[in-house]
């Protein structure tokens, strides 16, 4: 189920997988997807599932189905470190995709743009659009609200007596909402949120707004 919210009189739609659509835009934003990191992790010898590679690309077709975005906007960390046999499937999957792929460059973002722009992904260090600002790491700029991922953003639900649950979430501010790690085996960073916050918690197939 996904949760629409309102700000500055534009329409963006919260989706359990971590994603966010621009309604007015028709853009899908999609951050730290960290490609590669599951076979980076298997080359040094971590006992992750080999189908596990293919659980990115499945959701990412998945939630693109479902809005059918005219551009998806990748918050950087699009892939994890160098290029490895992920990049192919990366290839593969471009290639099958009629939206327009821009890549907000991240700290993880070390494969040449060059291999971007061949594919037709276009790299930029940031995007501007009306007072909307789309940056990897969370900035606070004068006049613009920003979306940004980098943070890998949880939040920590507390139960009767000493029962807790830690679940990613969609982290707004005033001036900024830090979006959910999209990828597998991304790993979370609990925040705590402030009477000014709003958080939203994503489980399988639900988001949610937190009481604070």
């Amino acid at each position: 189920m996904t949760l629409p919210i309102k700000i500055q009189d534009h329409t963006f739609i919260m989706h359990p997988s971590g994603v966010l659509f621009w309604r007015e835009k028709s853009m899908l934003i999609i951050s730290d997807v960290h490609l590669g990191k599951v076979s980076h992790f298997r080359k040094f010898g971590a006992a992750v599932p080999q189908k596990a590679i293919q659980k990115n690309f499945e959701l990412m077709n998945e939630t693109i189905t479902f809005f059918d975005p005219k551009t998806i906007c990748f918050l950087g960390d699009l892939f994890h470190s160098f290029v490895n046999k992920e990049w192919d499937l990366f290839e593969k999957w471009v290639a099958k995709t009629s939206s327009e792929l821009i890549l907000v460059e991240g700290n993880h973002d070390i494969i040449s743009p060059l291999r971007y722009e061949k594919l037709g992904v276009q790299v930029v260090p940031e995007i501007k659009s009306g007072g909307f600002l789309f940056t990897h790491h969370p900035e606070e700029r004068k006049g613009y609200f920003n979306f940004s991922g980098h943070i890998h953003p949880a939040v920590r639900l507390r139960g009767a007596g000493r029962q807790s649950l830690r679940l990613p979430c969609f982290f707004k501010s005033m001036n900024q909402m830090i979006v959910p790690a999209f990828g597998e085996f991304t790993g979370t960073h609990t925040l705590k949120p402030k009477k000014t916050n709003e958080v939203f918690a994503i489980t399988n197939d639900e988001v949610f707004q937190v009481k604070i």
